[in-house]
């Protein structure tokens, strides 16, 4: 009987905080939680990542209304995991935004990955029965869409792949700060379970060609001033290749998949041990790097059935 995934047993509250990272730019962040950002403009909000369910998405719902009573119109979702969208009807916001590659992986695999995580993140999902269904967009794009909130511009846009094939950037010219989503971590393990390893530092890069002076990250801290900045896109590329390269080296010699799991092991823990969800993130990761490895370019679906599977043999 393998042992539970270590994300089961974290059931401990985290601390909510709440950060002006611009003018009128808030970065929502709970201790390796997944975060949201908030943008405010003349006569709306916009809230970037809606949480996994109503409940977490009613925490980020009282932060707004500590700043604003303007009405909340529009949510963004950088990708589709469920525990970043699911929460999205809680906002009653008039349009609900998602690239067009996002959208195809809700329609593809989004049931899935909601048993997934649900297996995963007991805490994340309490007070799930309040969750409508599955998070559809209300509107799509392919590349790139701007949004006006009365005078202030946002922009949204595809910069390439990384956590997933879907992810989308936010930036927000007047004030030169980015919401990206997953795409760029603090302290706190990248999941790459879904993730495209061979494209993740040409977006990295793309992000750093922006030069912003701040940015919400998918998860840790709110990275404000270009050095944090600089640090945590280091950081994270440094991240994602520990977890390849190893794992690419075992699988061009035809080793297995618990050898790729003990030569990632070997290369990150001493780097990253300390960091949120670093254990939970492991095993999906070498998964995934193993299998780009190996010529599989379309990650495959996680089940909560092939979950299990994994984790057994990685224990076994």
């Amino acid at each position: 009987m393998a042992k539970a995934f270590a994300s089961q047993g974290d059931m401990t509250e985290k601390k909510i905080t709440f950060d002006e990272i611009g003018e009128g730019l808030y970065a929502f962040t709970a201790e390796g939680d997944p975060n949201s950002g908030v943008i405010i403009g003349d006569d709306s909000v916009m809230i970037v990542e809606a949480q996994a369910t109503p409940r977490l998405a009613n925490k980020v719902i009282e932060c707004v209304r500590s700043v604003t009573d303007k009405p909340i119109t529009h949510v963004v979702l950088t990708h589709y995991h469920a525990v970043r969208v699911l929460g999205a009807s809680a906002f009653g916001a008039q349009q609900v935004i998602m690239s067009n590659a996002a959208y195809n992986m809700v329609l593809e695999r989004g049931q899935e990955d909601w048993d997934s995580e649900f297996q995963r993140f007991p805490r994340l999902f309490e007070g799930h029965e309040s969750i409508p269904g599955l998070t559809f967009p209300t509107t799509t794009f392919s590349d790139e869409m701007t949004v006006f909130l009365g005078k202030r511009r946002v922009n949204i846009k595809q910069i390439g792949r990384a956590h997933t094939a879907g992810d989308a950037v936010i930036h927000v010219p007047d004030q030169n700060v980015m919401f990206t989503g997953d795409i760029v971590e603090d302290h706190s393990a990248c999941y790459c379970g879904d993730g495209h390893f061979a494209d993740w530092g040409q977006t990295l890069n793309n992000i750093k060609a922006y030069d912003v002076d701040a940015i919400a990250p998918g998860r840790g801290g709110a990275l404000v001033g270009k050095d944090a900045v600089e640090r945590a896109i280091e950081s994270t590329r440094d991240f994602v290749q520990s977890t390849y390269l190893p794992a690419a080296k075992v699988a061009a010699r035809g080793g297995s998949l618990k050898e790729a799991w003990d030569a990632v092991r070997a290369e990150c823990d001493p780097k990253f041990a300390d960091y949120a969800i670093y254990e939970h993130c492991l095993p999906f990761n070498v998964a995934r790097a193993y299998d780009e490895a190996r010529g599989i370019a379309h990650p495959r679906i996680w089940t909560a059935q092939r979950d299990l599977e994994m984790w057994e043999a990685l224990q076994g």
